[in-house]
């Protein structure tokens, strides 16, 4: 049954409205943050019930107008949703989109309480099972049906972590247009929660993928990229074959973040019209 007394739930609907981040993540670089206004969007958090029984929390962003938007799924990095992935629903909903980004780690404990990466990964992340995902995303999806979007035009993107679940998503829902990675691990070692990664999956692709990766990724080899293009260029699907990974030579691991270190404008917005533009032309905005 639902359980609309969790705290982690209060916590998340509590700081939804705030510019909180991670604290794994401070300082912000506040003279670099971008800030999208929400005039002529309508947003605000909501709570849906999951598979499970439990009371899933969502953010979402929306034009202020008629109509049934296409509809994106936001997936976080392992920070969870804080302000600069709101910013990112705004961003979308000025697209024309209905964006929806959803508090994927609300069981397993709060990343924005704590202080260190490893923490995170350790008490929060690695509990966190891939099917689980799955199926808040699939209930994300018939939400924003109930609220109007348009789920025959409905697509993924996520970062860091997010990314990785973008390519898993894309293997996982038939009636997916499109998937925007940004960033994700792609290769790892099977486990029972995390049972496949992005290179088992070209040929399991129900819709094409764009990769938006950083060549100074310390994380993610060059090497990685480069088996997955092959992989996808190899593949039998024509789905597979869609799908690419754009190399940004000199730009590290999150690129997009404008709150972080590691943010470079110029790729990050040559990143972000592409990503736009490969929603638009499967069925977007």
């Amino acid at each position: 049954m639902t359980d609309p007394d969790n705290p982690l739930r209060r916590d998340f609907l509590r700081g939804a409205g705030a510019a909180g981040f991670a604290l794994a993540v401070q300082p912000v670089l506040a003279q670099q943050v971008i800030s999208t206004p929400d005039a002529g969007l309508l947003t605000g958090v909501s709570t849906i019930a999951a598979m499970d029984g439990q009371t899933l929390p969502l953010f979402h962003a929306r034009p202020d107008r008629s109509g049934r938007p296409p509809v994106v799924l936001v997936v976080s990095e392992i920070f969870g949703v804080h302000e600069h992935v709101r910013d990112i629903c705004r961003r979308f909903a000025h697209a024309g989109y209905l964006a929806v980004a959803p508090e994927l780690f609300f069981r397993q404990g709060d990343p924005s309480a704590m202080s260190d990466v490893q923490q995170i990964l350790e008490r929060v992340i690695a509990k966190v099972p891939d099917a689980q995902v799955m199926a808040d995303l699939d209930r994300c999806a018939d939400w924003a049906q109930s609220e109007g979007g348009d789920v025959a035009r409905l697509h993924v993107t996520g970062y860091c972590w997010g990314g990785r679940i973008t390519w898993l998503y894309a293997a996982h829902r038939p009636s997916l247009r499109s998937g925007v990675a940004w960033y994700g691990r792609l290769r790892g070692n099977a486990s029972a929660l995390t049972p496949t990664h992005p290179l088992d999956l070209p040929e399991r692709l129900q819709a094409p993928v764009l990769g938006l990766y950083g060549g100074q990724d310390a994380g993610i080899p060059n090497a990685d990229v480069e088996a997955m293009n092959t992989a996808l260029a190899a593949a039998a699907s024509p789905v597979a074959r869609a799908s690419h990974i754009v190399l940004y030579p000199d730009a590290p691991h999150a690129f997009h973040a404008d709150y972080r270190p590691s943010y470079r404008a110029a790729d990050a917005a040559d990143a972000w019209r592409r990503c736009l533009a490969w929603m638009k032309v499967n069925g977007g905005a």
